[in-house]
Parts: structure tokens; sequence; C-alpha cells
């Protein structure tokens, strides 16, 4: 019984920590590159959305 408990407690502490490492894994502010074309080229995709659901 105790193996069994030892394997959840294990398991659940691998699966915090997969968690806490994908949270915290994204690309840092400073590494991102020239976030103004990204945010004109998301505006053209949803003007251009509008459009086509008229």
């Amino acid at each position: 019984m105790w193996l069994l408990a030892l394997e959840a407690c294990g398991a659940t502490l691998l699966f915090v920590f997969l968690v806490w490492w994908t949270m915290f894994s994204g690309r840092k502010p400073e590494n991102r590159t020239q976030p103004s074309k990204v945010k004109k080229a998301s505006k053209e995709s949803e003007q251009a959305d509008s459009q086509n659901s008229k």
C-alpha cells in the first residue's frame, strides 16, 4: 500500500514540476523581435476575417 502512495506522490510531484516548468519557459520580453509588426499583422488578419464574415 505504501508503494502505491509513494508512486502517487511521485506522479503528482512530476506533474506539478512539468506545469511549473511550462509556465515560465516562454520567450522573454527582451527577446521579442519587432512587436509592432506582429500587432499590425494581427490587426490585418482581424480585418480580413471581419470582411470575410460579411
